[in-house]
């Protein structure tokens, strides 16, 4: 399964002032530079993982990022202050420090955490968790760099007038296409790993297990269905809630008849139980009400088995065609809604 990208995104908006001290002008913009640059860069990178990419693959970019962010530090830390005012130019020092940190640690965890996230529910949890906060330091530094923006053009007469570009609306659109992602995403992916779970116990011949694990199916679809209800559309598109509901509606009907499953594992146990007794007579002793129990035996395994194999293959076709469209609806999902091009 696919793994959802992680969406790096700045909230700021690019800035558009008038001078009424060029210098102050000159000196918000000696810092906007890089940090325009590291916006595209991170558009770049969350263009390239919403259409296919994991974050492992595309790690040259997030070094690349490091880099370009280191520079943009480095270069906030030798500037002077404006007029003995070192607000301004510690906030721009503060934000990159985040970014940079957020870059170097943060996301180099998630790097790792992606490879294992799908080997449970509550590993795809914490990754998309993690994310989450990793984005809101982000966020958070991008929020305290706007505000001393307005502070230091107030002190400094410069009108700044706030207006959204392209590169700004795009970052904008990817994060509101992946909230909505990452919610259907966990909603499905619930029911996915469960799936994988019952199916296990059916291979190992896991009574037990069998039973318990398709009862959990059944809760995990209803709890998924109920959550499905109250999950907010992007641009009204219910295209991965409906993948979703369609292999919800196959998981049911596939423990519906997971008796099939259950009936192969007695009959089996029935005949091992009838073979061990009729292979420790000697075959002199064996009657014919022992030859008969040991072939009826074997033809209801035999039967069993039939009906079992049947089955499975025909879960098997089914089950590869709705994951296969769920996966086709979501790469379809984000490469609609998110924006290719630069």
């Amino acid at each position: 399964m696919k793994l959802i990208a992680t969406c790096l995104l700045f909230l700021s908006s690019t800035l558009v002032f008038s001078q009424d001290q060029a210098n102050a002008g000159l000196y918000m913009d000696y810092f906007s530079v890089e940090n325009r640059q590291i916006q595209q860069d991170m558009w770049d990178y969350t263009r390239t993982i919403s259409h296919g990419k994991s974050a492992r693959k595309v790690e040259k970019t997030r070094m690349a990022l490091i880099e370009t962010s280191n520079k943009a530090l480095q270069k906030a830390k030798n500037s002077k202050a404006f007029k003995g005012d070192e607000s301004y130019r510690d906030a721009v020092i503060n934000y990159f420090n985040i970014v940079n940190l957020v870059l170097r640690e943060d996301y180099a965890k998630l790097v790792d955490m992606e490879d294992v996230a799908e080997q449970s529910y509550d590993l795809m949890e914490a990754y998309m968790l993690a994310r989450e906060l990793a984005s809101d330091k982000q966020s958070e530094a991008s929020t305290q760099l706007q505000e001393a923006q307005k502070v230091f053009a107030k002190a400094n007469n410069i009108n700044l007038i706030e207006q959204s570009d392209a590169l700004s609306k795009n970052m904008e659109i990817a994060s509101n296409v992946y909230e909505h992602y990452n919610v259907v995403y966990l909603i499905f992916f619930k029911s996915f790993k469960q799936e994988l779970y019952l199916l296990d116990a059916i291979g190992r011949q896991d009574v037990s297990g069998f039973e318990q694990n398709r009862e959990t199916l059944l809760a995990t679809i209803e709890e998924g269905r109920e959550k499905l209800k109250s999950a907010v559309l992007y641009s009204n598109d219910a295209t991965m809630i409906e993948a979703t509901k369609n292999l919800f509606d196959f998981y049911a009907r596939e423990v519906k008849d997971s008796d099939v499953a259950l009936t192969l594992f007695m009959k089996q146990e029935n005949f091992n139980k009838i073979k061990a007794a009729f292979d420790q007579k000697k075959e002199k002793d064996r009657t014919q009400d022992d030859v008969n129990q040991y072939n009826n035996a074997v033809n209801e395994m035999n039967a069993a088995s039939n009906a079992y194999n049947a089955w499975n293959e025909k879960m098997n076709k089914e089950r590869a065609k709705y994951i296969d469209a769920w996966n086709k609806t979501s790469e379809s999902f984000t490469a609609k809604h998110i924006p290719s091009k630069k």
